[in-house]
């Protein structure tokens, strides 16, 4: 679902005010989760499985799994796979996230053992597997509403409440012990019976620190180096035990550079911001694209068009703090957006990002500089408005980054520690490299060097 944090707020209120408890005081501080050893120099790849083949099932998903392995993809992410509720559904096949059974598959998709055989198959072959969990609201016809009710939020109408426009799903009541610990068993359900790795979990942000503080420490009972994504841009979910939360800011200010409305310079700012709210340790995931930007804000497609898509999809994988996402289809790429509510198929053809992306992941998976606690360098270049520049390092090995963030060509130097004879990654090459060295770059040119 779309993050939209003022929207949420005042949705907050307006059920208080139906009548609504408060939740109790959560604790203010925990231990900031460390991250596994899985994502440090990982990837993130989401499957849309409904729009990703013809068929839209888990078998035929399955054929891709070579292809990705080969392009380097590490962490499959799977959007939601629960039955969806037909009770106030949008469209013919309806949201993902209108949950109707917590411990249960979309048989859209196809059975429990083809669930169980896609990941036995994912993880023979080395991926990690992760699934969209959506803890915020459940389908309008969820199981739970029959059987109880008191899970639930109500409106001072003595209805079932849902937020905003969302009338396919309602609104979960976490005062209500006996809902966490039913959420936090069907969670553990999936890692016992399908062996996944972890959660991307929906709107996390809008589900109290004190639930998310249980239910981590009960899952990593069962799995305890298990994936935790929060799908929100706060601080206080690192400390409540999550493993890494979404890029929001910086997307934003990645759209902005890329509409010309804000130099390279905003880059910075908004790292300083980061360091500002976040734990200096806390894992961002980047990213150019997801489901929610492709399908409503026409991501990337529109937002980082033809060339532009280049330098952002490089900072996205070699950043400070990150963990680079692609979504299904970016690969082709596939120029258009994807229905939420609708069969509408990735047409795959040519992948002609496939050589890119696949330079980008074996780097950073063959390459200590771009885990994710390498230490970070900011450079001055001769046009910060224009060109970002850094380094990355880590056990004796470096990698710099240098980008055009412009639609006009640039010839810059680079003031740093750079020089030695560095392979251009992109290029195949060895290159000499000094401080002050002169780089001409195209409009919207990258290029990244490893030491």
């Amino acid at each position: 679902m779309i993050l939209r944090k003022t929207m949420f707020a005042a949705a907050t209120v307006a059920l208080l005010l139906a009548g609504c408890k408060l939740m109790p005081k959560e604790e203010e501080k925990t231990t900031t989760s460390a991250f596994p050893d899985f994502i440090k120099q990982s990837n993130i790849y989401e499957v849309n499985v409904r729009q990703y083949t013809p068929e839209g099932t888990f078998k035929a998903f399955e054929k891709s799994l070579p292809r990705l392995k080969e392009m380097g993809v590490d962490i499959l992410w799977f959007m939601p796979i629960t039955p969806i509720s037909k009770v106030d559904r949008k469209g013919a096949l309806g949201s993902y996230y209108a949950v109707a059974d917590y411990e249960a598959v979309n048989p859209e998709f196809g059975t429990m053992d083809d669930w169980k055989a896609l990941v036995q198959k994912a993880h023979e072959m080395g991926f990690k597997v992760i699934t969209d969990w959506v803890p915020n609201h459940t389908g309008a016809d969820n199981r739970w509403i029959q059987s109880n009710p008191d899970f639930y939020i109500k409106g001072k109408d003595g209805k079932l409440a849902y937020a905003f426009d969302w009338s396919d799903t309602r609104d979960l009541n976490y005062w209500n012990p006996v809902l966490q610990d039913s959420m936090i068993t069907s969670m553990k359900f999936w890692l016992n019976e399908t062996k996944i790795d972890g959660f991307r979990c929906d709107v996390a942000g809008e589900v109290p620190r004190s639930f998310w503080q249980h239910a981590i420490v009960e899952l990593k009972k069962v799995k305890p180096d298990i994936f935790m994504l929060a799908e929100a841009d706060q601080s206080w979910l690192h400390d409540a035990g999550f493993n890494a939360s979404y890029a929001w800011d910086f997307f934003a200010t990645m759209k902005k550079v890329a509409k010309g409305e804000a130099s390279a310079r905003t880059l910075d700012t908004a790292m300083m911001r980061f360091d500002n709210t976040f734990p200096p340790d806390a894992v961002k995931m980047f990213f150019t694209s997801n489901h929610d930007e492709n399908s409503w804000n026409k991501a990337d497609y529109a937002t980082m068009p033809g060339a532009v898509h280049a330098p952002f999809a490089v900072l996205t994988q070699t950043w400070r703090n990150s963990l680079p996402l692609i979504y299904s289809g970016q690969e082709e790429p596939f120029l258009d957006s994807l229905s939420f509510f609708y069969k509408d198929t990735i047409t795959f053809a040519k992948f002609e990002r496939a050589a890119f992306y696949k330079t980008l992941l074996n780097l950073r998976k063959n390459t200590p500089a771009l885990a994710i606690d390498a230490k970070y360098t900011k450079l001055v270049s001769g046009n910060d408005d224009a060109v970002f520049a850094y380094t990355k390092e880590k056990d004796g090995r470096k990698v710099l980054v240098v980008l055009n963030l412009s639609a006009n060509p640039q010839t810059t130097t680079i003031k740093g520690d750079i020089t030695g004879e560095p392979e251009n990654v992109f290029a195949a090459k060895k290159e000499k490299l000094t401080d002050g060295q002169s780089f001409s770059l195209a409009p919207w040119g990258y290029l990244v060097y490893s030491y």
